[in-house]
C-alpha cells in the first residue's frame, strides 16, 4: 500500500500528492452525505463504481474536445490527474425541474424546462455552498468574467454531449454539478474540468419509469442505493472488474 503525503480530504474524495509535479492522485472513497453534510453514510462500493464512471465520461468529454483534468486511472479507487487552481464555484446546469429548484420556485418535479439553466453556487461548507449571481462572482475575484464565460461554455457543452450519451442508455439527465479548475501551463492558464463526473453528481432517471439512479436514492432513503449506481455503470458498459471492497485507501504520510 503506498505511502504518500495527504493533501486534501473532502466528503466523497482525498487527493494525495502525485508521482510528478503538476499531478495529483484522487483517491475515490465510499462515503455519502447529504442536506449539507448533515446526512451521513456508506454506499458499499460507490468509490468504485465512481472511479471507473468518472474515468469514463471524462474520456469521453475529452474526445469531444473539453479540457478536463484527468489522465488515467490508476486502480480500482484512485486516479492521476492534473494540479489545478479550482474556481471556487459549483455550476449546476438544470434541463429538468427537480430539487432545490423545484423547491425554491414551486415548479413540480419532472417538468421539463424551456430551456437549460446554469446557476452558480459559491463553494462554501460552513455557508452551505449559498446561490450566487454573476455580479457576486465577478465583484468578489472568485472569478473573472472571462473564467466564467468559458465555464458556462464548457457546462453546456457538457449538457449536450452527456444528455444524448446518458439518452442512447435509457437514462435522462435531470441536472448536474460540475467544477472546473485553472491549469497553468507555460505561462498560459486555462480552465478545465475538474472534480468528477458520477451519479454523486448528476441527477438520472430512466426515460420508462422515471427511477432514480443517482444519489437522490440516498437523499430521499429510497433505497437500493448501490444497485442505483451499478444500473448506471452497467447500461455503460463499464461495471468494474473486482468486488467493491477490494482495496483500502492509501497510506498517509505525517
Amino acid at each position: 500500500m503506498a505511502r504518500r503525503r495527504q493533501l486534501y480530504e473532502g466528503k466523497a474524495k482525498v487527493l494525495f500528492e502525485g508521482p510528478e509535479p503538476g499531478t495529483l492522485v484522487q483517491y475515490f472513497k465510499d462515503d455519502a452525505t447529504a442536506a449539507n453534510g448533515t446526512k451521513k453514510g456508506i454506499i458499499t462500493g460507490k468509490g468504485v463504481l465512481n472511479n471507473r464512471i468518472s474515468e469514463y465520461l471524462m474520456t469521453r468529454l475529452s474526445e469531444m474536445g473539453v479540457p478536463t483534468h484527468f489522465i488515467r486511472r490508476l486502480n480500482m479507487r484512485e486516479q492521476l490527474i492534473r494540479e489545478v487552481e479550482i474556481v471556487p464555484l459549483e455550476l449546476v446546469v438544470r434541463n429538468v425541474a427537480a430539487g432545490s429548484l423545484s423547491t425554491r420556485l414551486g415548479i413540480k418535479e419532472g417538468t421539463r424546462l424551456p430551456r437549460s439553466i446554469v446557476e452558480y453556487y459559491y463553494k462554501n461548507d460552513q455557508l452551505q455552498d449559498p446561490f450566487v449571481s454573476e455580479e457576486h462572482i465577478t465583484c468578489f475575484g472568485w472569478a473573472s468574467t472571462q473564467d466564467l464565460d468559458d465555464m458556462v461554455a464548457l457546462a453546456l457543452r457538457i449538457n449536450d454531449f452527456l444528455s444524448g450519451l446518458f439518452l442512447g442508455v435509457g437514462i435522462v439527465l435531470v441536472d448536474f454539478k460540475v467544477e472546473f479548475g485553472r491549469l497553468y501551463e507555460n505561462d498560459e492558464m486555462r480552465i478545465v474540468l475538474a472534480d468528477e463526473v458520477s451519479p454523486d453528481n448528476c441527477r438520472l432517471w430512466d426515460v420508462n419509469t422515471g427511477e432514480k439512479m443517482d444519489k437522490d436514492r440516498f437523499r430521499r432513503d429510497l433505497g437500493r442505493v448501490e444497485e442505483g449506481y451499478q444500473e448506471v455503470a452497467r447500461r455503460l458498459g463499464i461495471l468494474p472488474e473486482a468486488g467493491a471492497r477490494d482495496m483500502k485507501g492509501p497510506e498517509a504520510m505525517q
